[in-house]
Parts: C-alpha cells; sequence; structure tokens
C-alpha cells in the first residue's frame, strides 16, 4: 500500500503574481506611436516661446504707418537683445515699444484665457500683436531738440535738416508743427507713413508729451523676415548722419 502522500500541484507552474511581466506604464505611454511626436512638438513649441520671449521675436505688421518700409502683413523679426548690454536706440531705428502710458492710458481688460492664447499665437508671428505695443522710427533720442518744420519743410535735430528719404511718396515731413526737446530716458517716434501715423505728434499735450520712454522698448526690427520677396535687413538709414548727439547717444554714421 503506498503511504506516500500524492503531490498533485507539483510540476505545476506557480500562480501568475498580478502584473508581474507588465511594462510599467511610463514606458508604454512612451512606446506609443503617437507619443513621441507630440512630445517632440511641445519641446519645439516651449523653444519657440522662450526664444521669442526672451531673444527674438517675429511681429505682424497689423498696419500701413510704416510704409513703405513696412507693408501690412510683413513679419519683421524684433531683436530683444539690442538694448540689453549697454547698447542704446539710435535715430533711424525702427523699434517695437509697449505704448501704455505714453500713447495708451492703460492696458484694456480682457479674458485672461483668450489674452494667453492670443499672446501665444502673437510671439510666433501668427496673430496681430497685443493693441498695445506699436513699431515707429526713432527720430529722436534723450537730449535732441526736434522742430518742425524749417523753410524747405524738413524736420531738424538740434538744428540740422533731417532728409527723410524713408518717407511714403507725397508725404510731407509732419502737417502738425512742433518743436520739442527729448527728455533723457525717452524718444520722439513717428511713422514712415507721416500721414496715415499716429505718433509722438498725436500725443503733446498729454502726459509724457508724447515721449516713449526707453524702458517700454520690445525691441529693435533687425529684418523682414517674411514674406519670402520681402526678405530684407531694416539697416539705419543715412538721414541722421549730419546730425550732431547733444549728449552721451549718438547718431547713425
Amino acid at each position: 500500500m503506498d503511504t506516500e502522500p500524492h503531490d498533485t500541484e507539483r510540476g505545476r507552474s506557480p500562480s501568475p503574481v498580478p502584473g508581474a511581466g507588465e511594462r510599467p506604464r511610463s514606458v508604454r505611454f512612451l512606446d506609443a506611436p503617437w507619443r513621441r511626436p507630440a512630445l517632440l512638438g511641445l519641446a519645439c513649441t516651449a523653444f519657440l516661446l522662450l526664444f521669442s520671449t526672451f531673444v527674438m521675436q517675429p511681429f505682424l505688421i497689423p498696419s500701413g504707418s510704416m510704409q513703405p518700409t513696412l507693408a501690412v502683413g510683413d513679419r519683421v523679426l524684433v531683436n530683444k537683445l539690442a538694448y540689453r548690454f549697454g547698447s542704446v536706440p539710435l535715430r533711424g531705428d525702427v523699434v517695437v515699444f509697449d505704448g501704455t502710458g505714453s500713447f495708451v492710458r492703460e492696458e484694456p481688460a480682457g479674458n485672461p484665457v483668450a489674452g494667453l492664447a492670443r499672446w501665444a499665437a502673437a510671439a510666433v508671428g501668427l496673430a496681430e500683436p497685443a493693441e498695445t505695443d506699436y513699431v515707429k522710427r526713432v527720430v529722436g533720442v534723450g537730449g535732441d531738440r526736434v522742430v518742425c518744420c524749417d523753410k524747405r519743410g524738413r524736420v531738424e535735430v538740434n538744428g540740422r535738416p533731417v532728409d527723410e528719404e524713408y518717407l511714403y511718396p507725397g508725404d510731407a515731413p509732419s502737417q502738425v508743427p512742433f518743436d520739442i526737446v527729448v527728455p533723457q530716458g525717452t524718444l520722439w517716434v513717428m511713422g514712415d507713413h507721416r500721414s496715415h501715423s499716429r505718433d509722438s505728434r498725436d500725443h503733446l499735450g498729454e502726459p509724457g508729451g508724447g515721449m516713449v520712454p526707453v524702458e517700454k522698448l520690445v525691441g529693435r526690427a533687425d529684418w523682414i523676415g517674411w514674406p519670402v520677396g520681402r526678405w530684407t535687413s531694416l539697416e539705419g538709414p543715412r538721414a541722421f548722419t549730419r546730425v550732431t548727439a547733444p549728449g552721451p547717444v549718438g547718431s547713425h554714421g
């Protein structure tokens, strides 16, 4: 008689432990075919937003106030480092600035979510800039006396007439007479299409007298990046070469 107990479980595989042999969820997430492109897209978007915020931003031109230099729909590349390391704005520079406190009294209120989406689109040049952002040309820097007009109808800076070859054809330098001295730390700016530009002249009687604080500059427009047929650099014009600097800020030579 067989008295040895029969091990009926011998030779069977042990019961599987729940979850054993399965890959971690993080690995499965990365292995999904659409995950890697999505993560790469997010990383590229984050890089573009950071680059646009701190280095160079495409800026969509929404109006004709800077024609013929800039046309409606142009995307200019705004160098945000241009005035960060001791460099100063020069006469003739095309600049983008926040007009809050100078051209507009306060920033208009809006939906914060819509505002964030608009900011992201504007940061990569897909939407118009904020209503408080402007693009104009620097005509006077701190200490300059800017007068319009001389006997030939030209703007004078520090007693020197300026032949503004960049003006829209047929436009006078200004239909509004003015005689101002630019305070230190501010700029006198004007559009190239003088008859269609609301600029420093339109704010003479307001607090600040139409002057734009240098600290409000977003950056300098260095290039037209789009459309392809208009690729060009926005170099300083020769119009200000004869202007004598009143202080430490020079002019284009």
